[in-house]
């Protein structure tokens, strides 16, 4: 069983699947709100839903309207279950505060090649750690 231990910053305690980017992931232009898809042209994971899911990440890019997009999904129903990220950025620590879902960051290991999309996860923020229970079937 794979621990990695890190910062939260946000507490709680969710358990689910995994979505991973190897790409930071744009919140203004880069995400639609309203069905939690990642809408980035270019982005690894276009057309994708994160909704639900355990995003890990390896930050925010863009402006300041990561937090505010990312608030929306949080009111309209569609935000990730929780978040794991890299790298701490201004942005990135916001956008988590505002969606409320625990999120971890500044990890032992890096995050995005430990875990895969489809791991079943238990993001533990409450005590700053994230188990992979269940590796996705190949």
């Amino acid at each position: 069983m794979t621990v990695l231990r890190g910062r939260t910053i946000v507490p709680g305690i969710v358990e689910g699947e995994a979505l991973v980017s190897h790409e930071t992931i744009s919140g203004w232009g880069g995400i639609d709100p309203a069905t939690g898809t990642i809408i980035e042209r270019r982005h690894e994971l276009h057309g994708v839903c994160f909704t639900g899911k355990i995003l890990v990440f390896p930050g925010a890019k863009g402006s300041s309207g990561w937090s505010g997009f990312f608030q929306s999904t949080r009111l309209l129903g569609t935000a990730p279950l929780g978040m794991v990220f890299t790298v701490v950025t201004t942005k990135a620590a916001l956008g988590a505060v505002v969606t409320r879902v625990p999120a971890l960051s500044d990890l032992d290991d890096d995050p995005v090649a430990v875990i895969h999309t489809g791991d079943h996860l238990r993001l533990d923020a409450d005590h700053g750690f994230v188990e992979i229970l269940g590796r996705r079937l190949q």
